[in-house]
């Protein structure tokens, strides 16, 4: 097979320690190809070295024909690359035509921006993905969904040879999703090669026709996407036999039946000034509730309303038994509730902050006094949770910065499980993690939920809410619509609550 792009034989080490070992990869012209692993598998260094951010120990690296010794990011344009990152790196301020055309603005007279052309050759991108919107307007003022499509677009008006997209639906909800799988397929049909990195293994089925796997700095796999299974690249991330697996039990997380406590919270028709306006839900001990619904049905607003984070404006909720109001986070935490938000870069971690600090943020009024930190304590309840959650760091005065994504989870989970909340809302906890490491994040709540806690679980994967909650209640623009009940929790029957209520709407 020809090949755009080869690398063979890389190596890569930081202080000493190996990143890459003899790793390799290979992707054909018009090739949708996927790179997966958990995360310090290699996948970062490979495209970090791929498009000149770090420069390779050791290797060979041919693109389009020729050797390729790619010493920063504008030379990888210049030859063909473009990269789309998980943390978008756009501007906010700008418009969105200068988001788009920055670096690339057509001009005029040899020396002016030609406006005119630039924001005609904006619109025409952005119809490609069936997009309408002012080009001229900031483009902080939109969504993150549309901000992730213009930095798609900016990297589809650069002509790439390849284009390298990393966790690029994160931020998209379903339909959304299937406008970038458009987007990628066109990319193909023209002779656009596309490297896809993504967690969101069920992705690669309906787009991808290689997928190499990495693991410990090493490529371990290359299979072509019809002749695999998600099983098979869940065994080869993490080191392990498929029967090994499925013995462990690690593809069924459910909780099956089980006794369940007294009713820790209930809401009756609660609503907020942020589009939320009628929310039901009762959480038992031991008991996992998902929120299910698409992007915008209200679910993380729910979960803000529950924290104190936006003022409840009418309803009732009643908190082990007993009339209650929350007015704010810290009277929330104080009476025994924690959220782990969704964005965890922008609302989670501290990043110049080490793991200890940022583990026990939550636990300062209790292990201060007089204004002074018990710093003994302190260090004995990080201890505890690095080892109890399995957190990989070298040790706790490490800035949790350095740290991969889950782990960085990790840490964020254990802020609030160290407060010993009686009740844990949980917006995404494994969004941007790799396998191993969401397996291991749904174990802990898990095991949590089984010492007679409760668990409100937000997830945009369905698979995820099916697996991990005993009951769910579907939201749809700000209203709870539905509940899903065991034995009955399927993925047909939250997508079919969710499509029957939006019928109902637009009918």
């Amino acid at each position: 097979m020809q090949s755009l792009l080869s690398m063979n034989g890389m190596d890569k080490a930081f202080s000493g320690v190996p990143a890459l070992r003899q790793a390799c990869l290979e992707i054909a012209p018009g090739e949708v190809h996927a790179l997966i692993g958990q995360n310090g598998a290699g996948k970062s260094t490979m495209i970090k070295i791929l498009t000149g951010v770090y420069s390779k120990d050791s290797g060979d690296i041919c693109f389009d024909g020729q050797d390729a010794d790619i010493a920063s990011p504008g030379q990888a344009q210049k030859s063909g690359i473009a990269t789309i990152y998980q943390e978008l790196n756009l501007v906010p301020l700008r418009s969105v035509t200068e988001n788009v055309v920055m670096g690339y603005e057509p001009k005029r007279l040899g020396m002016f921006v030609n406006w005119p052309e630039a924001h005609r050759r904006t619109r025409e991108i952005l119809s490609r993905f069936g997009i309408d919107i002012d080009v001229k307007a900031p483009l902080g003022t939109y969504s993150t969904a549309i901000q992730q499509l213009v930095a798609i677009a900016r990297a589809v008006s650069l002509n790439a040879k390849l284009v390298i997209m990393d966790e690029p639906t994160s931020s998209l909800d379903d339909r959304e999703v299937e406008v970038l799988f458009g987007v990628v397929q066109e990319l193909k049909s023209s002779g656009v090669s596309v490297l896809y990195v993504s967690h969101f293994l069920d992705e690669l089925f309906k787009i991808c026709d290689r997928v190499t796997t990495m693991r410990d700095g090493q490529t371990v796999s290359v299979r072509t996407i019809t002749e695999t299974s998600k099983l098979e690249l869940i065994a080869d991330m993490l080191g392990r036999n498929v029967e090994d697996i499925e013995a462990a039990g690690m593809t069924d997380l459910g909780g099956g039946e089980k006794q369940l406590g007294n009713v820790l919270l209930e809401t009756s028709a609660i609503a907020t000034d942020q589009r939320l306006f009628e929310f039901n839900l009762s959480v038992r001990r031991g008991e996992i509730v998902g929120l299910g619904g698409l992007l915008g049905s209200g679910r993380t607003e729910a979960a803000r309303a529950l924290f104190g984070v936006d003022a409840v404006t009418q309803g009732d909720i009643r908190l082990k038994g007993k009339s209650w109001t929350p007015t704010s986070p810290a009277g929330a935490i104080a009476d025994r509730i924690g959220m782990l938000t969704e964005d965890r870069k922008a609302e989670g971690i501290v990043p110049d902050m080490s793991v200890r600090e940022n583990m026990t943020l939550a636990l300062l009024p209790k292990l201060s006094r007089s204004g002074r930190i018990n710093t003994t304590r302190e260090r004995e309840i990080v201890d505890e949770y690095i080892a109890a959650l399995g957190i990989k760091t070298s040790d706790m005065d490490q800035p949790i910065r350095e740290l991969s994504g889950g782990n960085q989870q990790k840490v964020l989970l254990a802020r609030w499980l160290a407060t010993e909340p009686e009740l844990l809302i949980l917006d995404e906890p494994t969004r941007g993690v790799d396998v191993g490491a969401k397996l291991e994040i749904q174990a802990i709540i898990r095991q949590y939920v089984d010492r007679g806690f409760g668990v409100v679980l937000i997830s945009s994967e369905f698979e995820e809410l099916v697996e991990g909650a005993d009951r769910i209640v579907v939201l749809q623009d700000g209203y709870s619509v539905a509940t899903l009940e065991n034995p009955g929790i399927t993925e047909d029957a939250l997508v079919k609550a969710i499509a029957h209520h939006h019928n109902e709407e637009h009918a």
